[in-house]
């Protein structure tokens, strides 16, 4: 499978996706016997990642996720925007802005770029009803994480008061170095907390991603008490591997969504693993785990 997040993220231009096939298993953009809603707890904003599903149109998909009870879908640009209000659906974490993921604010010599890219499209996420955009940090370079976190928040602080004026929150995400994303910079819930601290204001926060977090700290439960404060968004995956979320895998995510349920979070909880079996089946299973 050469199909990756990283791939998916280099358009960013809010052009529509044409995404590669990611499973053989998918018969049918929708299952023969249509179901009704999946009657949930409520306690959960249940989102998801259109990127691992690149085989099933986008309209399609949103009819099987409205169907799930779902309320978002993540990482769609503006041109997707109107595909997802037609069904009722949000885009819980916008793309559309930015350089993709090794490229971010922690390069200096970027951040006219990156500014003027984030407050483009913060008046069309206000004007579309939505709140989230995804950032990312860059990749290190040889540079320390001290300097690299100090470029951060200074390229960041730039784009505050924008973002406060539309509504905007900016959440950079959490992403492993060991496997996924080599030498990439906010690695580590520590470091992205504390650019947090340095920045100073509401419309920023991090993405925790439980899968990279996993692999690069562990501790998935005491983080989320501990610094739920700064988690703006956060996104499944099965370890190692990065497929379903079920019994195949060593986290075990009914406590994790517990633990966040019980932190008061009122945002989004979207899945983002690569399904082995069919696609749709496993995501609904996935919804139903993480419904506690």
């Amino acid at each position: 499978m050469t199909f990756s997040r990283r791939t998916a993220l280099k358009t960013i231009t809010g052009t529509a996706l044409t995404l590669p096939v990611l499973t053989d298993s998918f018969a049918s953009p929708m299952n023969q016997n249509a179901q009704a809603p999946l009657a949930l707890k409520g306690r959960i904003n249940h989102s998801v990642c259109k990127w691992c599903y690149g085989k099933i149109p986008l309209e399609d998909f949103c009819k099987s996720a409205k169907e799930m009870g779902m309320t978002g879908i993540d990482l769609l640009g503006p041109a997707e925007w109107p595909v997802l209000k037609k069904y009722g659906l949000t885009c819980s974490m916008a793309q559309g802005a930015g350089k993709g993921i090794p490229q971010g604010f922690n390069d200096l010599k970027l951040h006219d770029e990156l500014v003027a890219s984030y407050e483009d499209i913060f008046p069309k996420l206000k004007e579309a009803g939505l709140t989230n955009v995804i950032c990312f940090s860059g990749n290190r370079r040889g540079m320390s994480d001290e300097e690299g976190m100090n470029n951060c928040a200074v390229g960041l602080k730039r784009l505050m008061p924008s973002a406060q004026k539309y509504g905007v929150t900016m959440i950079m995400e959490l992403l492993n170095s060991k496997v996924d994303h080599k030498d990439y910079m906010c690695d580590h819930s520590a470091w992205g907390v504390e650019l947090c601290k340095k920045v100073g204001s509401e419309n920023f926060k991090l993405l925790y991603d439980i899968y990279h977090m996993q692999i690069m700290e562990g501790d998935i439960i005491r983080t989320i008490r501990a610094n739920n404060q700064y988690f703006g968004h956060y996104h499944t995956g099965g370890n190692p591997g990065r497929n379903e979320i079920d019994e195949t895998q060593e986290l075990y995510y009914p406590a994790i969504m517990k633990a966040i349920v019980d932190t008061g979070f009122k945002g989004f909880v979207a899945q983002e693993f690569i399904p082995k079996r069919d696609p749709l089946t496993s995501l609904k299973e996935a919804v139903l785990i993480c419904d506690v």
